[in-house]
């Protein structure tokens, strides 16, 4: 063989090889690009299909029988992270959290927090937040020396069952804890992320309850005031 002939070959390999190589390399970043792209896909499917759930009991709340609130604001607190919701300075200052004296804060209590309660220009900004399964007494509001509190509903998280005493009674109700005793609201509809209610009837009763991934709600209304505050159930107070 020439020797011309000899560095045209070994050229000519040497290139094969590099070709041979380059190919490779893309069909494994091909496949390595493919199998991250299948596994995001799996991830949000994941993360679309996992949803909040009850991960504490009256058996964290209470100690000795008496309620536990840094406990049930750790709990509120582990819902917001899953939200995505910031626990802000003024949250950690001025957020509060209730069983209304009925002891069983796993089905009955709430948190919240008032982001105003004007009493010279009537007007109430507030924030709701329900645990999973979690219901607000039932309760109206009267008029005092201020007029009977209305008020708006919209959910941000999670969904609640709406009650009002205002209309029939709609079949299918969830069980109302035994703690809280016998409601006159039969009336309820499904309240989802977005949607915005209104009290049907000033001075009427009323209550929300959380579905199973819990629930963030806005309120809106003219001003609140404790003593306009009736409870079905007299033993519950804020």
């Amino acid at each position: 063989m020439k020797k011309m002939d000899f560095k045209l070959m070994v050229t000519a390999i040497g290139l094969s090889s590099m070709v041979a190589c380059s190919n490779q390399s893309a069909n494994t970043a091909s496949k390595t690009q493919d199998a991250t792209t299948e596994n995001n896909q799996v991830d949000i499917k994941n993360n679309k299909a996992m949803t909040y759930s009850k991960k504490y009991t009256n058996a964290d709340f209470y100690k000795d029988g008496k309620f536990q609130q840094d406990v049930a604001m750790e709990a509120m607190k582990d819902m917001f992270a899953f939200y995505g919701v910031p626990f802000t300075e003024l949250m950690a200052k001025d957020m509060w959290v209730t069983d209304f004296g009925l002891g069983d804060f796993e089905n009955v209590g709430m948190g919240g927090i008032f982001w105003v309660n004007d009493p010279e220009y009537g007007y109430f900004a507030h924030a709701i937040y329900l645990l999973p399964g979690q219901m607000i007494p039932e309760h109206a509001h009267v008029k005092t020396k201020f007029p009977a509190k209305h008020e708006s509903w919209m959910v941000e998280k999670g969904w609640v069952y709406n009650f009002s005493e205002v209309g029939d009674e709609t079949p299918n109700a969830p069980a109302i804890p035994a703690t809280h005793g016998p409601i006159k609201s039969k009336n309820f509809v499904v309240q989802k992320v977005g949607d915005v209610l209104r009290l049907k009837e000033l001075g009427t009763f009323h209550f929300m309850m959380a579905g199973p991934e819990g629930a963030i709600v806005d309120e809106w209304a003219c001003y609140h005031d404790n003593d306009g505050l009736r409870f079905t159930n007299t033993k519950a107070a804020l």
